[in-house]
């Protein structure tokens, strides 16, 4: 039976894990309110859904595992020969512009997201 003067008719349910409950909780408090109901129902309505698929972050990783793996292999020689060359120092530079660039690339995406 519907209480006469509710607004809202539709009820949800939902489980969360003990865990989860002190995250809302602590957000609530931050918040400074109490009314769980109301928080819940401002976040469901008024949150927003941060997707952070990046394919711009997947190219930074192999970037930097490339250009650490260059600059583990130039040391290494470096160490066993003492001598190292323009072009070496060269390619890592490139390297690490590429990763400069990936960086920019995923800083301007997150600053859409405001």
């Amino acid at each position: 039976m519907k209480a006469p003067n509710r607004q809202r008719e539709v009820q949800l349910k939902f489980r969360v894990t003990p865990e989860e409950r002190t995250m809302i909780e602590q957000k609530m408090e931050q918040l400074g309110t109490t009314n769980m109901a109301a928080y819940l129902r401002k976040m469901a309505v008024d949150g927003y859904v941060v997707n952070l698929e990046l394919p711009e972050l997947r190219e930074m990783v192999s970037l930097l595992r490339r250009s650490s793996n260059n600059l583990n292999q130039l040391t290494r020689r470096v160490h066993e020969t003492g001598r190292f060359y323009d072009a070496d120092l060269d390619e890592l530079r490139q390297s690490y512009d590429g990763l400069w660039d990936a960086a920019q690339r995923i800083l301007t995406s997150l600053a859409k997201l405001q």
